[in-house]
C-alpha cells in the first residue's frame, strides 16, 4: 500500500484513514472493467465482419455476447463463494490473466465453436471479476469515500463504451477485427504489471462471517435490487448488442461507430454525475435512469426516420445508463452488509442473465420481427423494473 496511507482498526479491519483517493489502485480496477466490457462488447460493434469471417449469420455471431454472458452467469456465485477467502490480489491477477489468455484465443481462432469455448471461460473470467470489484475499491478508502470509490473503479464501464468500443469498432472496419482483440490482450499485459505495481491486497473474508448463500439472498433489499438489475439490463443489452441491425434500419444506418461513441461520451457525463450525487441522492438517481431511459426508448422507437430525435435519444440512453453499474453495486454493497462480495455475485448472476437474455431475445426479435421492433420492447422491460424500484424505498433503494 503506498506509504501515505496511513491504516485505522475498525471491527477488527484495517481501514485506509487517508482522505485522498488511491486513485493509482482505483484506475487499474477502473481498467480491468475496460477489458471486461471490450471484452463483452466489442462483438456488438463488429457483428457483420465476425459473422463474415467465421462464415455464420449474424444472429449467431451475436452468441458471442451470449457465451460470455453465460460463463460469467454460471461461475459467478459458485467461484466467488469457493474463493471468498482468498487474498484478493492474487485473486484478482487469476481473473486478469483469464482474459489474457482466452481474448488472444478470440482473435487467432478461425473455428466458430472454439472462439464460443474462448467466450465462454472469458465471461467465467469476469464473473468473478465484477463480483470483487466493488468491495476491493471500497476497501481501499474510509467511509467517508467509499461511494466516490466506486465510481472510480466504476468508470472503466463507460469510458470502454465511449472510446474503446467505437473506437474498436471503426479500427475494426479497416483493420479486422482479430486485430482489435489482440489489442485488448495487449493492454491486459500491461494491467496485469500495473496491479503487481500498484494495487494493495487484502485478506480475503473470515471464515466466522461467511453466512450460508441462502440467507445473504433473503436479506432486506436483494431480492428487489436483484428485479430491477435483471430487466434494466436486459432493456439494454437488448438493443445494444443488436445496434448495428437496428441503425441499420433508420435514418443513420452507415453510422454504427458516431452512434455508439455518442452513446459512451454520454455514459461517462452519467457516471460523473452518479459518482457527484450517489451518496446522498441513490433512489432518486435509480427512479430517473430508468424513466430516463423509457423515454429514450420510445424516442428510438418512433424517429426511426429523424436523425436528430434518434441522437438524442441515444443521448438519453447514455446518461441514464452510464451510472446503472455504480447505482446497482452501491446499492447490493449496502445491502449485503458483511457478505457484500456474495451479494455482488448475485448481482453479476442477474447481470449476465440480462446479457445473455439480451442476446437470445433480441436475435429471436431480429429474426422473427425484424430490428424496427426492438425499442418498444425495452420499453415492456423497463416499466416493472421502474416500478419494483419505486416499491423499494424502505429496503433496496431507501430514501
Amino acid at each position: 500500500m503506498n506509504s501515505n496511507t496511513a491504516l485505522i482498526t475498525k471491527g477488527g479491519a484495517n481501514v485506509p484513514s487517508s482522505k485522498r483517493l488511491p486513485w493509482a489502485g482505483l484506475l487499474a480496477l477502473a481498467i480491468a472493467g475496460v477489458i471486461c466490457i471490450l471484452t463483452e462488447s466489442l462483438p456488438a460493434g463488429l457483428l457483420p465482419q465476425i459473422a463474415q469471417d467465421l462464415g455464420v449469420r449474424e444472429a449467431l455471431a451475436g452468441q458471442l455476447v451470449t457465451l460470455y454472458a453465460v460463463g460469467s452467469l454460471l461461475a459467478a456465485i459458485p467461484l466467488t463463494t469457493a474463493t471468498r477467502g482468498w487474498r484478493r490480489r492474487p485473486l484478482l491477477l487469476l481473473c486478469i490473466t483469464g482474459f489474457l489468455v482466452f481474448n488472444t484465443i478470440t482473435a487467432l481462432s478461425t473455428v466458430y465453436v472454439l472462439t464460443l469455448v474462448a467466450r465462454f471461460f472469458a465471461g467465467v473470467s469476469a464473473g468473478v471479476l465484477w463480483g470483487m470489484t466493488a468491495g476491493y475499491a471500497r476497501r481501499m478508502v474510509p467511509d467517508s469515500l467509499k461511494g466516490k470509490a466506486m465510481a472510480v473503479a466504476m468508470a472503466g464501464t463507460p469510458l470502454a463504451l465511449a472510446l474503446g468500443v467505437p473506437l474498436g469498432t471503426f479500427a475494426g472496419t479497416y483493420t479486422g477485427w482479430r486485430l482489435i482483440f489482440g489489442a485488448v490482450s495487449l493492454l491486459t499485459a500491461v494491467l496485469i504489471g500495473w496491479v503487481l505495481w500498484k494495487v494493495p491486497d487484502y485478506a480475503g473474508e473470515p471464515s466466522r462471517d461467511q453466512l450460508p448463500f441462502h440467507k445473504i439472498l433473503l436479506l432486506p433489499g436483494v431480492r428487489p435490487i436483484l428485479f430491477v438489475v435483471l430487466f434494466w439490463v436486459l432493456a439494454h443489452n437488448i438493443l445494444y448488442t443488436y445496434i448495428a441491425p437496428y441503425l441499420a434500419e433508420t435514418a443513420l444506418a452507415q453510422r454504427v461507430d458516431f452512434v455508439l461513441l455518442l452513446f459512451g461520451l454520454t455514459s461517462v457525463a452519467g457516471i460523473w454525475l452518479i459518482g457527484i450525487l450517489i451518496d446522498r441522492h441513490l433512489r432518486m438517481l435509480v427512479l430517473i435512469s430508468i424513466a430516463g431511459f423509457s423515454v429514450a426508448s420510445a424516442a428510438l422507437g418512433i424517429g426511426m426516420n429523424q436523425p436528430v430525435i434518434i441522437i438524442l435519444g441515444v443521448a438519453v440512453w447514455g446518461l441514464t445508463f452510464g451510472g446503472a453499474a455504480t447505482l446497482l453495486q452501491t446499492a447490493i454493497t449496502q445491502a449485503g452488509g458483511k457478505s457484500a462480495d456474495i451479494a455482488q455475485s448475485m448481482l453479476v448472476t442477474s447481470w449476465n442473465v440480462a446479457i445473455g437474455g439480451g442476446g437470445m431475445i433480441g436475435g429471436l426479435l431480429l429474426e422473427l420481427l425484424g430490428a424496427k421492433f426492438l425499442p418498444g420492447v425495452l420499453i415492456l422491460l423497463l416499466l416493472p423494473s421502474l416500478l419494483a424500484a419505486w416499491q423499494a424505498k424502505k429496503h433496496g433503494f431507501p430514501s
